[in-house]
């Protein structure tokens, strides 16, 4: 399963989405957008009055959704495709993000994902180098500048996207952190076409 899994990763608003989507188009394969599944879960414990911090309820919530992410992003039948952007969402996915249990169950979730695919995938997110994929052949770790990643999520805002860096790196369930066998690349300044080439030429030139 590895062998058909490229695994990117990075900390909000370095292009880990964009960038994956567009890979995975060029390459024809499936595309994974693993923070998806962990707003869509916290927009179900939102609506449903679920406080993000109770542990417990929000990981028997998770066990129980049915989650997808493609072409839309739907829990129990439900879009949240664009639920999932908003404020509510970003200020509370990333306590959910860090519960152990429901990370147990996304991971589980997105190698079964993978591993049902013809073709392979190139999986996005957090922990995907270092915890989901650890022996995925084909790491990349993205990064780009506080204001870059903060004019690219929009109205969330510089301070919002610091505040998410911290919690991501410091939560004791798979912490954001770059594999030492990634490819690391700066998308400052740079369109999406131009880190996707970049990407691919540094397929071209591995030793299979």
């Amino acid at each position: 399963m590895s062998d058909r899994v490229i695994a990117i990763d990075g900390p909000a608003g370095s292009g880990k989405s964009s960038v994956a989507r567009a890979l995975a188009s060029a390459l024809g394969w499936s595309f994974l957008d693993t923070g998806a599944m962990y707003r869509a879960v916290t927009v179900a414990a939102l609506d449903r009055g679920v406080e993000p911090s109770d542990a417990p309820a929000v990981a028997a919530l998770a066990r129980a959704a049915a989650i997808e992410t493609l072409p839309r992003v739907v829990i129990d039948g439900r879009d949240v495709e664009d639920a999932i952007r908003t404020e509510r969402v970003n200020e509370a996915v990333s306590i959910v993000a860090a519960n152990p249990e429901v990370r147990a169950q996304m991971v589980e979730r997105q190698r079964a994902f993978a591993d049902r695919q013809p073709e392979g995938t190139v999986v996005e997110g957090r922990d995907i180098t270092t915890v989901v994929f650890p022996n995925a052949t084909v790491k990349v770790f993205l990064t780009a500048s506080l204001e870059e990643r903060a004019r690219r999520r929009g109205e969330e805002g510089a301070a919002s996207v610091a505040r998410r860096d911290e919690a991501d790196a410091s939560r004791a369930a798979s912490p954001l952190r770059r594999a030492p066998d990634a490819l690391v690349l700066d998308t400052t300044g740079r369109s999406v076409e131009e880190v996707v080439e970049e990407i691919r030429a540094w397929l071209r030139t591995r030793p299979h």
